[in-house]
Formats: structure tokens, sequence, C-alpha cells
């Protein structure tokens, strides 16, 4: 199974190209409002392209040029979203039943399916249970079963664990990596460990733009957009490769070391930890490779850490730190970074 989708939709700004190979599954990151959404949706039939094409399998989704459109229940596509929607009438058994069902097959055989796949994502125990009586994570694994039952050739996932609680997101993300194996599927996450335990390849949107697509731990350990960085917890500064140093727009000098090779001028990104990076209210002395004079905008409690956000970057220090240093928002400290702790990447 391969999709692939070329497509603009100008009332939400959006132009976008994504494809999924056979048995991949590929994470859709960006912020909000970047277009996410709007791509599941062209596939699945429930947004109209102003222009472009999608096929799956060589099959045509849609073709704005020819004309040519398949109506979603025809797609081989199930669309999974944050929210269940499960058939309120329906057990849990009858709800997973549908797919099969609604394909031809038998009462019995669909059932017969539907307690295959209700074993499959633990939850054979609830087959006979009405949706108002499932939890929010019983109720999820419900529709995951629901959609795999009808057997589609494409599954979306559209944030699916973004309305659980966190105490039970973690058994439907196991559910969800046990299942995906060797199918081919788009997820829709603002979560990394989604991304990372769930996904070949990341592809990241912003501004409906595709702005990186590769190997999920490639994008997010040498992130080149900055919702990658942002996810993934890295620092990134932008700039021009001069003089073995990164120079931003602003004159803003960071020393690191290039992973390939450069040439000056190249436009490049200088990502690193937020816990490589120490805070001091005045310029420490000696002679560190980057001092960068900064204005304090968010102190943000991260496990036993604080993270101290700032326009430029974000350092991660402990509690006694942040008393010691008097750090609040609108205090102005200098964030100081190693240059062994920086590395360089074109952009």
């Amino acid at each position: 199974m391969s999709l692939e989708l070329a497509a603009t939709v100008a009332e939400r700004d959006l132009d976008v190209s994504l494809s999924v190979g056979d048995g991949e599954v590929v994470a859709l990151l960006g912020p909000n409002g970047s277009g996410k959404s709007t791509a599941l949706g062209l596939v699945a039939g429930l947004v109209h392209a102003d222009t472009g094409a999608a096929t799956l399998d060589g099959r045509t989704l849609f073709d704005t040029a020819r004309r040519t459109w398949t109506e979603p229940h025809r797609r081989g596509v199930a669309l999974l979203a944050q929210e269940p929607l499960l058939f309120p009438h329906l057990s849990a058994l009858d709800n997973v039943a549908f797919g099969p069902r609604s394909q031809g097959r038998s009462r019995a055989e669909s059932r017969d399916a539907a307690r295959s796949w209700l074993r499959r994502v633990d939850a054979e125990a609830y087959a006979a249970r009405r949706p108002a009586q499932l939890s929010g994570g019983q109720a999820q694994r419900i529709a995951v079963a629901r959609a795999l039952a009808a057997d589609p050739r494409l599954l979306l996932l559209d944030e699916p664990m973004a309305a659980l609680d966190v105490d039970v997101a973690p058994a439907l993300r196991q559910v969800l990596r046990d299942v995906l194996a060797g199918r081919s599927a788009v997820v829709v996450t603002h979560d990394v460990l989604d991304a990372l335990l769930l996904a070949d390849r990341a592809v990241v949107l912003e501004a409906g733009r595709v702005v990186e697509d590769g190997p999920t731990a490639q994008v997010l350990s040498r992130p080149r957009s900055a919702f990658a960085a942002r996810i993934a917890g890295l620092n990134m500064v932008r700039g021009r490769w001069q003089g073995h140093t990164v120079v931003r727009e602003d004159g803003t000098r960071v020393e690191g070391h290039p992973h390939e090779p450069l040439a000056e001028g190249d436009a490049v990104v200088a990502v690193f930890r937020p816990s490589a990076v120490a805070i001091f209210r005045t310029p420490p002395e000696g002679s560190p490779r980057n001092v960068v004079e900064v204005t304090v905008t968010e102190l943000e409690p991260i496990g036993d850490q604080v993270r101290v956000r700032a326009a430029l970057a974000s350092a991660d220090v402990t509690p006694a730190a942040v008393a010691e240093l008097d750090l609040a928002p609108g205090v102005r400290a200098h964030f100081v970074v190693k240059a062994s702790e920086v590395s360089v990447y074109r952009q």
C-alpha cells in the first residue's frame, strides 16, 4: 500500500505533499493551525482540495484536474479521531462488528472478527458494554478495534490520545504500537513519545507547508524546524555559517561543531540541550565560547528542574539556582553554553 498526496486548500493556506510507503507509519507533526487535520481530511474525503490529487495503491482518491472524486466510504481509509465517536446504541462488540457487517459479511462472521480485534486491543472484557459504560481509555480501545476491523488499506489517527488521562495514554500507546506494526498509517500527534514509538518517519508541517521530512529519530535529534526542536526538548538557533560560527540576523554569534561539511554563508541551525545551558546574572569570568545576554520570559517546572525560557533559548536549572539567581520574567541574565555542546547542521 502506498499513499501519494499533493494538494492545496486555499481557504486554509495549505499546500502539502505527503507520501506513505507500504507498511510505513508516518507521524505528522506541527503546531496548532499548521494544517495537519486538514491533510488527513483530504485523504479521508472530508475536505475538498482546490487543486491536486491523491492516490492510494495507485487508485485515485481525488484528482481536481480530471474532476475525479471517490466517496469517503469507498476509499479504504479509516479515520480515528480524538473522540471515540462510538455508536451509543450499540454494544462494544457490535460497534466493532459494524465495519465487517457493512462490507457484506454475515452477522456471525462480523462478530467473530470483532471478538478477534477486541482481543488484539485487550478489550474483550468490555464486549457487552455500551459506550456510556466505558471509560475514556476503554472507549478509545474499542474505537481502534472498530477502525481496524474494517480492514482499511490506510489508517489515519488524529491525536488519538489527546483526550485521555496521562495514566491511560501509555497503555493505549502500546496497543497502537502492536496493531500498527506492518500497517500503513498516518498519526497526527503533539507528543514526542508517540512519534518515536509509533512512527518510522516524521513529517513536520508549519503554516501549511512541509518543512521537514525524514526518519523520526533523525528529525527529533537533528531538527531543522522550530516545532521539531521544541517537541524534542532542544534549543535551536538559526543563522548563517560565517567564520566557523553561526551568526543570526541580529548579530548574535553561537559557536559549535558542524556535523557535515559547511560552506561560508550556508543557512544553518545550531542545536543544543537546555540542560547544557548555565545561567549567570553577570557575565562570567574567563572566556567561555558562547555567552548571550537574554531577558527571562517564563519559568516552567519540568520534573525536578525549572525550565527558564528566553527568546533565544531555554535553560534547565534547579529550583535552588532559580532562587539563588532571583530569576523571574523580565530579569536580565546571561546564558552560557560550551561550543562542544552545540551541534550545527545545514538548514
